[in-house]
Formats: C-alpha cells, sequence, structure tokens
C-alpha cells in the first residue's frame, strides 16, 4: 500500500485524476476498477471516481508496486489491460503480427506505450504465456520492423533461441519479404528488377538513389510486377533483395512511379487530391526459405503466411482479389 497527502497544489483535483498522474502506468480501466472496489480509497474510505480532493487528504492505493515504476519502453506493456493486435499466425515459439498504418512498432524518442511491441508483450502476459517478474533478462522481441506509416508482418519471437534463430536468418536473407504497394503511373515494362545505390541522410531521414557507388551508399536490388492498372494507378507487388531504409519508395519514386500517398518521395499535389496522407505500401507476405537448418523453427520451413484484406486495395482496385495463401489472421 501507498499512501499519499493532498498538498496545497494537488487541491481541488479529481481522485482518479490525481491516481492516474501519479500512478501512470496503471491502465485507466484498471484504475477505474480499482476505485470502484475500493483499492483507491480516501482518508481509508471508498471513495467515487469524481470525489474533489482537499487539502490533508490520504489517499491509500492498495496497488501492485510495478505500477508504480518510471514509464518506459520495457514496461509499458503494463499500461495495456486490453491489447490492440491483429495476429496472423502463432506458436509456441513466434508470432506474426499484422502492424497497421500509423502504429509504431518501438517508441520513437518521447516515452510511448502504445506500440506494437507493448501490445505483443501485454497479450502474451494476459494470456500467461510469459511472466516479466520470472525472467533475468528476456522479454518476447520482433524480429524487424516496419515505417509508422507503413502496415504488414512482423515477426516476434517468444523465447530467446526462437529471436536469436530468426534474427539470424533475417540477415542471412532467408526470409522472404513481399511487398504491395499503388503508385502513380503505370510501370514499364511491367515487371523487372531495380538496381542502384542508396546514400541516407541521416539529418533529413531520406535516402537519395545513386547510379553509381560512392562512399556511404548501399546496394539496393528490388523486384517488382505489375498486378492491375486502373486510370492512373497501378497495383505492384515488389520484393525485397537487400533491406535499406525507405527502399521501395526511393526506387519506385526515381523510376517514374512514385508511390501514392508518399508524403517524402511522392507528388503532394496529387495525393492530397486523393486524399491520401501516408504512404501506400504493405508488407502483405511472409516466406520463410530457410535454405539452411533453423534448429528449433525447422518445422517452419517453406511455409508462407499473408495477409490479405489491405485497405488501399480495396479502395482503389475494387474486386482485385490476391492469391490466397496460409491465412491464420484473429484478432487480439
Amino acid at each position: 500500500m501507498k499512501e499519499f497527502t493532498i498538498g496545497r497544489n494537488d487541491s481541488g483535483q479529481r481522485l482518479d485524476r490525481f491516481v492516474g498522474k501519479n500512478v501512470p502506468l496503471l491502465p485507466e480501466s484498471l484504475l477505474q476498477k480499482y476505485i470502484r472496489i475500493k483499492r483507491i480509497k480516501v482518508n481509508h474510505k471508498g471513495a467515487k471516481r469524481d470525489t474533489r480532493l482537499i487539502t490533508g487528504d490520504q489517499v491509500q492505493l492498495y496497488i501492485n508496486d510495478e505500477f508504480f515504476e518510471k514509464p518506459a519502453e520495457h514496461n509499458a506493456h503494463l499500461k495495456i489491460a486490453t491489447p490492440r493486435l491483429t495476429v496472423v499466425y502463432e506458436d509456441e515459439n513466434i508470432l506474426l503480427a499484422d502492424k497497421k498504418p500509423g502504429v509504431l512498432c518501438h517508441s520513437a524518442g518521447d516515452w510511448s506505450w502504445d506500440t506494437l511491441i507493448a501490445n505483443i508483450q501485454a497479450y502474451l502476459r494476459l494470456k500467461g504465456e510469459w511472466d516479466p517478474k520470472a525472467e533475468n533478462s528476456f522479454a518476447p522481441a520482433l524480429c524487424n520492423r516496419i515505417d509508422r506509416n507503413t502496415g504488414g508482418i512482423v515477426i516476434a519471437a517468444k523465447n530467446a533461441e526462437a529471436l536469436r534463430i530468426l534474427n539470424d536468418k533475417i540477415k542471412a536473407r532467408e526470409i522472404e519479404k513481399y511487398y504491395l504497394c499503388t503508385v502513380h503511373g503505370k510501370p514499364r515494362p511491367a515487371e523487372g528488377r531495380l538496381e542502384g545505390y542508396l546514400f541516407k541522410d541521416a539529418v533529413k531521414n531520406q535516402v537519395y538513389v545513386r547510379r553509381t557507388g560512392e562512399p556511404g551508399a548501399k546496394t539496393a536490388v528490388t523486384e517488382y510486377r505489375t498486378l492491375k492498372t486502373k486510370g492512373a494507378l497501378s497495383l505492384v507487388e515488389c520484393r525485397l533483395l537487400t533491406g535499406r531504409t525507405h527502399q521501395i519508395r526511393a526506387q519506385m519514386a526515381d523510376a517514374g512511379w512514385p508511390l501514392l500517398g508518399d508524403g517524402k518521395y511522392g507528388k503532394e499535389r496529387v495525393n492530397r487530391s486523393y486524399g491520401e496522407k501516408g504512404q501506400a505500401l504493405y508488407s502483405y507476405k511472409l516466406e520463410f526459405a530457410f535454405p539452411t537448418d533453423a534448429g528449433m523453427l525447422e518445422y517452419l520451413r517453406g511455409r508462407t503466411f499473408q495477409v490479405n484484406d489491405i485497405p488501399f486495395v480495396e479502395k482503389y482496385f475494387p474486386g482485385y482479389h490476391l492469391t490466397k495463401r496460409e491465412t491464420e489472421s484473429e484478432e487480439g
């Protein structure tokens, strides 16, 4: 139990708002529940959430110590009472999540609790598959990341061995990633290969395509094929042979087919006419190719997982159906 004495500067606040400020990791739903069941009291008596505190009041909090910790990315899962998560596939070792556009994989800059990894950790904690108090150092972790405004499949490892294997496989490019994007124009040829070098300006967080190598530039190779063209837009599938920052966005724009909604590499005037503010890009398919031994994850060899419900496909190419592969989606 922790107790607070209300001073002059805290006087006049509602009980629930005072507790929310002093116990920032406590989920709002749990805060309200604790007031109802009298685990939060004022002067040793139950109180309503809108009780106005006055100088000298004593607030008793019968709340687990973990909720009083300083907020940070490693404990953000405590803030989440109901995880928001779309699970594409899950077993005892891994979880494939369909990250929605606008969701951060990890906290960026200032502390943010509602990230993909926080929701995954909260989901596994509530299922009883992960107990942070019983672990010395391991926490479920993401093996790959996707930009905030890009959607798609993200891999999470549930244990240290799975994390090690998947990190090695990604580094060795033994996991194939396929993206869908909507671009301005009609690619010519309809399918092909974009090769070049990407130079990253870290200050602007922007990359530039170079025809020849130069200090700091890295090779970038993308295979593409046009799936459908309707009016001024085309639906294109891209396969990454290298994994550079903004690779698809920069290379497609350089080729003359910028992504719809891309404010950094696209056509802002045209984007506004469509009302799009984020790039139409989705990491929709993942294949565990595994040409070499995968240890405890050998059972994943050759398996492919895919997201079929992609908003910009349905919006701009109604009636077009992606070829369905293994899809085991469920809302978490």
